[in-house]
């Protein structure tokens, strides 16, 4: 059998990190010197910057002094708790501007949008527009480093984010093999979703944990694999690139709203046509998600009229705001479904489909509503017309 250098090495290096917390007397590390060490990798020196609310202080905090331990030249500050639809503050946004090395986002909901970016887009030489500095910076520039934590807790950092690490990105790097050529996904689950999502030419994202080179970053906890379903554009002549997701989704897990995220007590059925929710239907949830999305939609459309966003942009932000945006799937063995999205959308045996803005820069919306579905069964299609089933029922069927 050949000898797998790589492994060996590995192995090796985390026999060599044991051996080290041994005689130090220091068996195991805390979250956030497992987050410094090895998801961002931070270096002597590092430029860091530290953005949270009042109710997030203790983690921040704990990031900041090891940050500190390592060198690094670290900045914490502080802003009001920002909703779905607030701008961050102008000093925060001038913060991010500065183009710090790492930007760790630590919210109690969300970081803020920028009403600047919003209604003057940033662009890269290569044509790509971006509606946030913090966007800008990470995916476009890629002159930065990353971790945002919308919703976390100490006591889900301290369960959740100390993981193996390794074997998360072995796992995500087999995901992106699978889906390599991928043309369609077709997802279905006993609570009644059915739906054919179309990803042809489209790029297969991992939240693994590795946030250590410029252009990197994800959540903290980490842990899926995500992908944007092509757009719907209602050609004249509709094919599966054109039509965008169709069929039925019905969130029976978790839900996130405007006003914060909430396990679901009732399922929330969905019906999708050509990429975008048309109707929703359920309980008292189902109402909350139509408001929600409502809101986005009304918001969009009185921003155009304020000259926040330029003439136009209004009716596609609108638009947008029933767009599905995002299929996920849950891989961090350590999460699990306790009505904060930040740890649910990373549980095993489930997936989740985003509403609203997706990550390919080509569906800006006011909205990103994550929302779960359990036990899902989903099937691969390739250009060739084979299948690959990479869960069943909620369990992977791929090591």
């Amino acid at each position: 059998m050949a000898l797998d250098i790589k492994k060996f090495d590995r192995i090796k290096e985390e026999q060599k990190k044991k051996i080290e917390q041994l005689i130090s007397g220091k068996k195991d590390r805390s979250y956030s010197e497992v987050v410094i060490e090895d998801v961002v990798k931070i270096k002597k020196g590092e430029r860091v910057l530290i953005i949270a609310n009042p109710a997030t202080s203790e983690i921040a905090q704990d990031l900041f002094q090891v940050s500190c331990q390592k060198g690094a030249l670290t900045t914490l500050m502080f802003q009001p708790e920002r909703s779905s639809f607030d701008s961050a503050t102008p000093e925060v946004l001038a913060a991010i501007a500065s183009n710090p090395d790492v930007c760790f986002s630590i919210s109690s909901v969300k970081l803020g949008k920028d009403p600047y970016g919003v209604a003057n887009p940033y662009k890269t030489q290569d044509g790509q527009e971006f509606d946030h500095i913090f966007d800008y910076l990470l995916e476009g520039k890629k002159s930065m480093r990353a971790v945002w934590t919308p919703g976390a807790t100490t006591d889900m950092m301290n369960k959740t984010a100390a993981i193996d690490y390794y074997q998360l990105q072995d796992r995500c790097n087999k995901f992106a093999e699978i889906f390599n050529g991928a043309v369609s996904v077709k997802v279905t689950a006993p609570g009644g979703t059915d739906i054919i999502v179309p990803v042809k030419n489209r790029k297969l994202l991992f939240d693994n944990g590795d946030f250590s080179k410029p252009g990197s970053g994800g959540n903290i906890p980490s842990g899926e694999v995500f992908i944007s379903p092509l757009v719907g554009k209602n050609s004249l002549e509709p094919d599966l690139e054109s039509q965008g997701c169709q069929g039925i989704i019905v969130y029976d897990g978790s839900m996130t709203f405007s006003d914060g995220d909430s396990i679901l007590e009732s399922p929330i059925t969905c019906k999708v046509e050509n990429g975008y929710v048309t109707e929703i239907s359920g309980g008292a949830e189902s109402k909350r998600l139509l408001k929600t999305i409502t809101e986005a939609e009304n918001r969009a459309l009185i921003m155009e009229k304020e000259g926040k966003l330029t003439k136009g942009q209004g009716q596609i932000y609108k638009k947008n705001a029933r767009n599905i945006g995002e299929l996920g799937i849950g891989l961090n063995p350590a999460a699990q479904i306790t009505g904060n999205m930040l740890e649910d959308e990373k549980a095993f045996h489930t997936c989740h489909f985003a509403i609203g803005q997706n990550y390919d820069n080509d569906a800006p919306s006011l909205i990103h509503l994550d929302g779960l579905v359990r036990e899902p069964t989903i099937v691969i299609t390739y250009e060739d017309g084979s299948t690959k089933c990479i869960l069943e029922e909620g369990n992977l069927t791929i090591n």
